[in-house]
């Protein structure tokens, strides 16, 4: 008789088993190469950029104070973190190594980009729930590899939370339909 016919399969190790170091080996043996100084440099310079991009047009919407916010507070807040953010990895993560190059993958970041700039567009027009749900769906399915019915399910419930914070709860003057 074959031997290799009653032979019981050997399970493969799962990552349950491995030790922290040796996920770690693996982790770094399965890793994209590193994109190195010049894209981190790039990269950091983009963020400085849009973050005192955003700190300008901020200011132009007007800061207020913290207990009367105008609308430009809260995104010149984020935009001085961003720009103090990538001034630091400008002078400290000049190193390169540890940012990932550029793959086919990469262009997923994009596509999430595009599609909340649709959410923007449109939500004047028809309200935040159609672009809410439809990003979040998108998001949820094409982006994270949702099931279908689980994506489903998931933009449902996002969007009727937002709807319940923002609308009912707080009362905001987001344009919606209902």
């Amino acid at each position: 008789m074959n031997e290799t016919a009653n032979a019981i399969p050997v399970p493969a190790e799962r990552d349950e088993d491995l030790t922290p170091e040796q996920l770690a080996a693996q982790w770094e043996a399965e890793a994209p190469p590193s994109a190195g100084p010049a894209a981190n440099f790039a990269a950091s310079l983009v963020a400085t950029v849009l973050g005192i991009i955003g700190i300008v047009l901020s200011v132009r919407l007007g800061l207020g104070t913290p207990s009367q916010p105008q609308p430009g507070l809260w995104p010149f807040i984020m935009s001085l973190v961003i720009a103090v953010l990538g001034l630091a990895q400008l002078i400290v993560g000049r190193k390169g190594g540890e940012g990932e190059k550029f793959s086919r993958l990469s262009w997923l970041v994009l596509f999430g980009a595009a599609t909340l700039i649709g959410l923007v567009a449109l939500m004047p027009v028809i309200g935040f729930e159609i672009p809410s749900l439809l990003l979040s769906f998108i998001w949820m399915k094409f982006l994270g590899g949702e099931t279908w019915r689980s994506a489903v399910l998931y933009s449902v419930l996002v969007v009727a939370a937002f709807y319940g914070i923002f609308i009912l709860g707080l009362g905001t003057t987001i344009p919606h339909l209902f």
